[in-house]
C-alpha cells in the first residue's frame, strides 16, 4: 500500500514539476518574440515550414470534409423538407468546430511534431548547447522564431480549410445532389454572421495555435537527449496537443455561445 502510494505521489510530482517547466519555458519564449521580430527571415523560414508546407493536407482534407458534411447534411434535413438549408449546415460546422478544430490536429500531427523532432534533435546533438557557448541565446535565435510562425500559421490554415470546406459542400450539395446553387450561398449569406460565427472561430484557432506550437517545442526542448527520448517526445505533442485542443474547444464553445 506504501508503494502505490509513494509511485502515485512520485508520478504527481513528476507531472507538476513538467507543468511548471513548461510554463517557464513559454515565458522565456515570449521574452524573445520581440528579438525575433527584429529577424522576419527567421519567421518567414518557419512560416514556410510549418504552414506552407502544411497547405496540401490542410487543403485535401478540407475539400473531403466538406464533401462528408455536404452529404450528411443533405440527407438528414431532406427529411424534413429544408434540402436547401445544406449550405448553412456546412458552413456553420466548419467555422465555429471543425475548421479550428481538425485544423489545429492535422498542425500537431503534421507541423507540430517536426518542430518536437527537430528540436529534440537539435537537443541531442548539442546545437543547444554550442549556441549557448558561442552567446547565442536559443530561446531567441530559435524557440521564439517558431513560436511566432506556429501563432500565425494555423488561424490562416484553419480560414484555407473552411473555405475548400464550403467549396466541396457546394461541389456534393449543388453539383451531385442538385440543390438550387443560389439557395445554397443565399442560406449561408444569410445564416452565417462573421462576429458570433467567423470571428468566434478565428479566436479559436489563434488560441489552438499557440498552444500546440507551445506544446511542440517545449516537448522537443525538454525531450531526453538520445534517439527514444525523441521519439517519445514526438509521440506526446501529438496526444497532447490533441487532448488541450479538444478540452479548450469545449471550454471557449462554452464561452462564445453561451
Amino acid at each position: 500500500m506504501i508503494e502505490r502510494l509513494r509511485a502515485i505521489g512520485e508520478a504527481v510530482l513528476t507531472t507538476l514539476a513538467r507543468v511548471g517547466r513548461g510554463h517557464l519555458f513559454l515565458l522565456q519564449a515570449l521574452a524573445g518574440v520581440p528579438s525575433a521580430l527584429r529577424r522576419p527571415r527567421l519567421i518567414i523560414d518557419q512560416l514556410y515550414s510549418v504552414g506552407v508546407l502544411s497547405l496540401i493536407i490542410i487543403i485535401v482534407s478540407g475539400l473531403f470534409v466538406g464533401m462528408v458534411l455536404g452529404l450528411q447534411g443533405y440527407y438528414t434535413l431532406v427529411d424534413f423538407g429544408a434540402a436547401e438549408r445544406v449550405g448553412q449546415l456546412v458552413a456553420l460546422s466548419l467555422v465555429r468546430e471543425l475548421g479550428p478544430v481538425v485544423t489545429a490536429l492535422l498542425f500537431a500531427g503534421r507541423a507540430g511534431s517536426a518542430l518536437t523532432a527537430e528540436i529534440g534533435l537539435m537537443k541531442a546533438t548539442e546545437q543547444l548547447s554550442s549556441m549557448e557557448m558561442m552567446a547565442v541565446d536559443p530561446q531567441k535565435r530559435v524557440i521564439a522564431p517558431r513560436l511566432v510562425a506556429g501563432f500565425l500559421a494555423v488561424p490562416v490554415l484553419a480560414l484555407i480549410f473552411s473555405f475548400f470546406g464550403v467549396m466541396g459542400g457546394h461541389l456534393v450539395a449543388v453539383e451531385m445532389v442538385g440543390i438550387d446553387a443560389g439557395a445554397y450561398w443565399a442560406q449561408m449569406q444569410a445564416n452565417v454572421s462573421f462576429v458570433d460565427d467567423v470571428y468566434n472561430g478565428i479566436l479559436k484557432s489563434i488560441v489552438f495555435g499557440f498552444v500546440a506550437t507551445w506544446i511542440a517545442l517545449f516537448e522537443g526542448y525538454d525531450s531526453v537527449p538520445t534517439t527514444e527520448g525523441v521519439s517519445r517526445a514526438t509521440t506526446r505533442t501529438v496526444v497532447h496537443t490533441s487532448l488541450a485542443v479538444l478540452g479548450l474547444d469545449f471550454v471557449l464553445t462554452a464561452l462564445m455561445f453561451n
